[in-house]
């Protein structure tokens, strides 16, 4: 930081503190060098969470789903049958749901519904469960993909 004497015009004898130009373009540059170091790292860390999230949401389903199954003998039917874990289907005889404490159907990290088909194409002796991942990729989060890793 430089010194200079300065009253108007005239050199006097008081001195005034201040940042030279290229010392504050020196301090933005390494700003701007930080920010495109750390921002990547805290945007992915999101993903991951929001990643993390759809599959301990799917492991949720999957233990109030296989409560259902023990109470009324199969999983329930069709692309609706989350919805069957709150309220009672009508041809659920021994159904002692909620089984899921929500008012409705969690919804995953991006918003989105949750994908469940019975009898699923993946597990055909039983059901799948997916979210379609974060927008803009190609990323299945499902039920079947989980117990491979």
């Amino acid at each position: 930081m430089k010194t200079r004497q300065i009253n108007g015009n005239r050199i006097s004898g008081q001195r005034v503190n201040a940042f030279t130009l290229v010392e504050l373009l020196l301090v933005l540059v390494i700003l701007g060098i930080l920010a495109a170091i750390v921002l990547p790292r805290f945007t992915n860390r999101t993903k991951q969470a929001q990643i993390a999230a759809a599959q301990t949401q799917i492991s949720n389903f999957k233990t109030a789903l296989d409560a259902f199954e023990v109470d009324n003998g199969s999983y329930p039917k069709g692309k609706s049958g989350l919805v069957d874990l709150i309220q009672a289907p009508r041809d659920a005889q021994n159904w002692k749901g909620p089984y899921i404490s929500a008012d409705s159907v969690p919804k995953d990290p991006w918003q989105q519904e949750y994908i469940y088909e019975c009898p699923g194409r993946h597990n055909p002796a039983s059901y799948d469960l997916s979210s379609m991942g974060p927008p803009g990729e190609n990323n299945v989060i499902g039920n079947w993909t989980m117990e491979k890793h």
